[in-house]
């Protein structure tokens, strides 16, 4: 057994070697850097060359013209102000936003946009506080353009303050960290570019596109994906890739021959991004929870459609029935009232793992439009206890060994040690659709066990059959995570029934060791708990089955054989 710092070395060493050589000189340079603010006046505006189309609206989060309530939180600015210590780091950084800007019904409170806007401007001194971090300075400068080209008048100062704060994040763009923070940066250059005129303006457009040039295809997979693997950051990635196709069209005449098939590029892949969220969503129109994801952070999948379909683009189906989305590694099986999303894929890209969860080869199910067998959910960032548990393969639908993770999530975001997938393989018949793949994320343990999964949905039946290679030494358990309001019902140690709202009723049937029931919570929002239940299966000799029917004599609640 290794010692502590054997342990603490190795998990060191299996986190930081995955990392790109840039992101290492970055950061130092990051922390090191102190820009001075550049309070020059902006640059002249450029007249708009088409109109600009309604975004995405989220729910507004403006109570009052001073209170505001962020991931189920509220809370007053005239008590809290712009930077309170005591609330969480996200929470700060929604009040830097300004998404109520341009969230349903903004036109109704304008007058305490411009108001806020002019307070921000006068408490908030540039380079100083959260507010001044790259990530919410881009998401601001976005917010602020949006609302001016939805046609509201600037306060005092706004203006300048949009080039100050422009000119400040291209001193401080996040190449440390990649993924969707750098794309934000360069989303936020490209805006601020295109509403800007002059020789100042064309540098940020001209910054933020070829950053754009190099990250675009590959943050978006070919499948559509966006490349962290979580339906929450993917409807994010949606968004923004729908407003640059909006801003573009606005400001056509300003883009250069060489920028054009950029934003030609970005319009043809919204719709497949459109279709892998349909993939990744459930009957209820909802977003699945793999990774980080919590409802309620990005817009919805009908306002996304909806903007889509105001700029022209042909917005995806409710359902894009059985897919296997390769690239990705996810593959959604949907027969008749059945709809399952498994995760076959990596934990997301090696050098930013920062939202992934250890939940190789889970899964979540929907029968008659009802969520039966989820995930853990969100509800917490930072580095704390719960952050840990529900990012834990046991607060997912999958199997563990001795309670330990698939993957080596540490410290709010961190990942040592990644479940590699293997033999992956995905089938549709008329009457009979299969998923199966293998990983070894725990390796670490005696024998290198292997965990694999076969997930077979036919007829009105699903299968889950799991095997551990090397079961000596290697307890494992499948859990079976139950949406709240699914109530379940243990009959004999192998056999039970779940029975969902409106009184539908599937019988399970389980083989290997004595199966239980557990108590259990569901995240679907940040500071959300809902107690629920999870059916856990030991595996005996390595080996387990589950079925669910429901079909036949399930509405009556009979037994049936596998």
């Amino acid at each position: 057994m290794a010692s502590s710092s054997q342990h603490t070395l190795m998990r060191y060493f299996e986190t930081l070697r995955h990392l790109k050589p840039g992101q290492v000189y970055h950061r130092i340079w990051f922390r090191l850097a102190r820009p001075k603010p550049d309070l020059r006046a902006a640059p002249s505006r450029r007249p708009a060359a088409a109109q600009w189309s309604a975004p995405a609206r989220r729910h507004p989060s403006m109570t009052g013209a001073t209170s505001f309530r962020f991931l189920s939180e509220p809370a007053s600015l005239d008590e809290a102000g712009w930077d309170d210590p005591a609330r969480d780091k996200l929470w700060r950084y929604n009040l830097h936003y300004f998404d109520d800007l341009n969230a349903a019904d903004a036109s109704a409170r304008a007058h305490w946009h411009g108001a806020l806007i002019h307070r921000w401007i006068a408490e908030n001194p540039p380079g100083k506080g959260t507010g001044w971090e790259p990530y919410p300075v881009s998401l601001r400068i976005v917010n602020w353009i949006k609302w001016l080209l939805a046609g509201n008048v600037p306060p005092p100062g706004m203006v300048d303050s949009l080039a100050v704060q422009t000119r400040w994040l291209m001193g401080r763009l996040e190449y440390h960290l990649l993924g969707n923070h750098l794309f934000a940066n360069a989303k936020a250059l490209v805006f601020a570019g295109l509403w800007f005129d002059g020789r100042q303006a064309d540098s940020w457009r001209q910054t933020g596109f070829s950053i754009l040039a190099r990250e675009f295809d590959e943050q978006i997979l070919p499948d559509g994906g966006q490349f962290e693997l979580s339906p929450m950051y993917h409807a994010l990635a949606v968004e923004d890739v729908l407003d640059l196709v909006n801003i573009t069209a606005v400001f056509a005449d300003a883009l250069e021959p060489r920028l054009a098939p950029s934003a030609d590029h970005w319009r043809h892949c919204a719709p497949l991004m459109l279709r892998w969220l349909a993939a990744l969503s459930h009957p209820d129109g909802k977003i699945s929870f793999f990774n980080d994801a919590a409802f309620g952070i990005a817009p919805n999948n009908h306002e996304l459609a909806a903007y889509a379909g105001r700029l022209g683009l042909v917005p995806s189906p409710a359902s894009p029935g059985p897919v296997f989305l390769e690239d990705s590694g996810y593959a959604r099986l949907e027969l008749g009232e059945a709809v399952l999303i498994a995760d076959l894929a990596a934990i997301g890209p090696d050098y930013l793992p920062g939202h992934a969860h250890a939940d190789t080869l889970s899964f979540e199910l929907s029968l008659f439009g009802q969520r039966v067998i989820v995930n853990s959910g969100t509800s917490v960032y930072g580095t704390g206890a719960e952050r840990q548990r529900q990012r834990g393969t046991p607060a997912h639908s999958t199997v563990n060994i001795a309670g330990e993770n698939s993957s080596d999530v540490w410290s709010g975001f961190r990942v040592g040690r990644r479940a590699k997938i293997s033999r992956r393989h995905v089938e549709f018949l008329p009457e009979r659709q299969t998923a199966t793949a293998s990983h070894d994320g725990y390796r670490h343990r005696p024998g290198r066990p292997v965990h694999t999964r076969t997930i077979a949905l036919d007829g009105q039946r699903l299968t889950i059959e799991d095997t551990i290679s090397a079961p000596g030494g290697n307890p494992a358990e499948a859990v079976f995570h139950l949406h709240p309001d699914v109530s379940v019902q243990q009959d004999s140690e192998a056999h039970g029934t779940l029975t969902l709202p409106g009184g539908k009723r599937v019988n399970w049937q389980a083989e290997g060791g004595r199966a239980r029931i557990a108590p259990s919570s569901w995240h679907p929002e940040f500071k959300a708990r809902h107690t629920s239940n999870c059916l856990v299966l030991p595996l005996r000799g390595g080996k387990s089955r589950l079925w669910l029917n429901w079909g036949g004599d399930t509405a009556k609640g009979s037994k049936f054989r596998p």
